[in-house]
């Protein structure tokens, strides 16, 4: 595979979502070709949600949104994928242009707002990809459904990829959905939660298979309100929680050109307020639902931090973006030596 430190100056050069449609096309066609080249570590297994990851550094949703380049992103050394987010009906998502890069924080903001194909175009590149290995499927719900009916939405996604996934992600703290996050609020969660539950027993009888399902929340929580969601996650016998989504917060990047476009703001920026989220999370929880670290990790001693602050798994994405695939081998290797 082409070495990344020489790609990346031309990838950058490019408009933020041309580039992004580019590398996964190209990893779409490249498979598990895609791994060429690529410096992969062996990494400790990890058992979770009664799956065994064969490493505990994982692909955060996002990146490949319809699942078009699944045996592609496996290629580069992951020990999990997460694809979506996806909704029932297809839609565009917001006007572009919706990605910036910023490149002296190594952040970028997005307000992507959903755009993917629908669950049923999910479903269809799932089954034509190779990979055998662990596969999360973050779902969501569509932007033109009140967020009273929101519930709709995210049983009929649960239904549409339950027997395709080998976990479920209700994402209801992406910021570039209007009131999404609204969900997170106790009574709002309480009643989402009992329906999904609900709903996934019914699917495992059907289906004859477990299938669990992880709750993804912001970074921008008071301590009052991950209280509220740890109870939730307690009391619904939730299957983990993945912490956290992208900040709505400008205080590191408001300086910087486009540090004040509206969206979710990823990246370094975010690794501090993701792993306090963990870390009082991992508090609270006491190891009754784990914990995936998501958030600013840019280096395998940010990965390191997250498990230490309680995190079981880590996913990456904007640490994908700046420093290419070796950093799936730099986090590995330190999660190796530290545990």
């Amino acid at each position: 595979m082409f070495p990344y430190g020489l790609l990346r100056p031309a990838l950058f050069a490019l408009d933020p979502e041309t580039a992004h449609d580019l590398t996964i096309t190209a990893l779409a066609k490249a498979g598990p070709l895609a791994g060429l080249g690529v410096c992969k570590a062996s990494g400790r297994e990890v058992e979770m949600m009664g799956l065994k990851f064969p490493n505990p550094v994982g692909l955060a949703a996002g990146l490949d949104k319809n699942g078009e380049a699944i045996d592609g992103f496996a290629a580069l050394g992951f020990g999990f994928i997460e694809i979506g987010t996806v909704t029932p009906r297809a839609q565009p998502g917001n006007p572009k242009p919706r990605i910036f890069r910023l490149p002296e924080a190594e952040a970028i903001i997005n307000r992507m707002g959903f755009n993917n194909g629908g669950a049923h175009e999910l479903v269809e590149n799932v089954k034509r990809a190779n990979y055998k290995g662990i596969l999360g499927i973050n779902i969501g719900k569509n932007a033109d459904t009140p967020i009273e009916r929101a519930s709709d939405d995210y049983l009929a996604c649960l239904s549409a990829v339950y027997s395709h996934a080998s976990y479920v992600t209700v994402n209801i703290s992406s910021p570039n959905t209007k009131n999404l996050r609204e969900l997170q609020g106790a009574d709002q969660l309480d009643l989402l939660l009992s329906l999904l539950k609900k709903r996934q027993d019914e699917l495992s009888q059907i289906h004859g298979r477990y299938v669990p399902i992880a709750l993804k929340i912001a970074p921008d929580l008071e301590s009052d309100q991950i209280t509220a969601i740890a109870d939730l996650l307690r009391r619904h016998r939730m299957d983990a929680v993945i912490a956290t989504n992208t900040t709505l917060a400008r205080d590191k990047v408001a300086h910087l050109n486009h540090g004040n476009e509206t969206g979710g703001l990823s990246g370094a920026p975010v690794r501090e307020k993701s792993t306090a989220v963990i870390a009082e999370l991992a508090r609270l929880l006491q190891n009754e639902v784990p914990i995936i670290g998501v958030g600013g990790i840019m280096s395998g001693n940010d990965a390191q931090e997250k498990i230490s602050a309680g995190a079981k798994l880590i996913q990456i994405y904007t640490g994908l973006i700046y420093r290419g695939p070796g950093l799936v081998r730099e986090c590995v290797e330190a999660l190796n030596i530290n545990q």
